[in-house]
């Protein structure tokens, strides 16, 4: 019998997860959960959206399983906590082309999209967003909350700290290290350690950028 989950956020990025379920065939999507009233009531990509995170305080639904489909580190990072303080547990959603290494470590929460690869004792924390053609290399370590966007790679060793995003198409070489926080911009070739906290883009990749 497939666990039964909802699917929290009803943008972008919540279609491409609900395909990922869907083909996964490992768990049965009940609801979509969503804190825009606006589309309350209302049908997406065929589920219902059923209300807001009040609708879980209510308990009606704490044998379900919860993926977190957003990928702003700082948004779903909040909204972890706050389903986890109310007993949730989260699931893991793996599309059936991606793959993964048989001694690789996934944390709760986490999306591994179509035709992306993580490779031998790669570390993955929770709620990450491994997406659509990304490439993890061995022994690399992804921290929470962490998106690594369309056809991104990380070469073998990589370390991305918390809520931090690595753009559509960037390269990161072996052994470097991005901090928290941090956004490295689509196409961007990084060569060098990246600190907390900064927005770096080009070729190489340059900070331009401190929050």
């Amino acid at each position: 019998m497939k666990d039964k989950i909802l699917i929290y956020g009803a943008g972008g990025h919540a279609k491409v997860v609900i395909d990922a379920i869907e083909k996964e065939q490992k768990y049965k999507i009940m609801a979509i959960v969503d804190d825009n009233s606006k589309l309350h009531g209302k049908n997406y990509c065929g589920y219902p959206v059923i209300g807001g995170l009040s609708k879980l305080v209510e308990g009606k639904f704490s044998d379900f399983k919860i993926i977190i489909a957003i990928t702003d580190g700082k948004v779903s990072s909040k909204l972890y906590r706050q389903i986890k303080s109310l007993g949730y547990k989260l699931g893991i959603v793996i599309h059936p082309s991606a793959v993964v290494a048989r001694d690789v470590l996934i944390g709760p929460g986490t999306m591994v999209m179509a035709n992306a690869v993580i490779n031998s004792n790669a570390k993955i924390g929770t709620n990450v967003v491994i997406n659509t053609g990304a490439i993890v290399e061995h022994d690399c370590e992804i921290g929470d909350f962490v998106h690594i966007a369309p056809g991104a790679h990380l070469a073998g060793a990589v370390k991305i700290g918390e809520a931090s995003m690595v753009g559509l198409g960037a390269t990161v070489i072996e052994s470097r290290q991005i901090g928290e926080n941090s956004i490295i911009g689509a196409g961007t070739v990084v060569i060098n350690d990246i600190p907390n906290n900064v927005s770096a883009v080009g070729v190489p990749a340059r900070i331009m950028k401190r929050s």
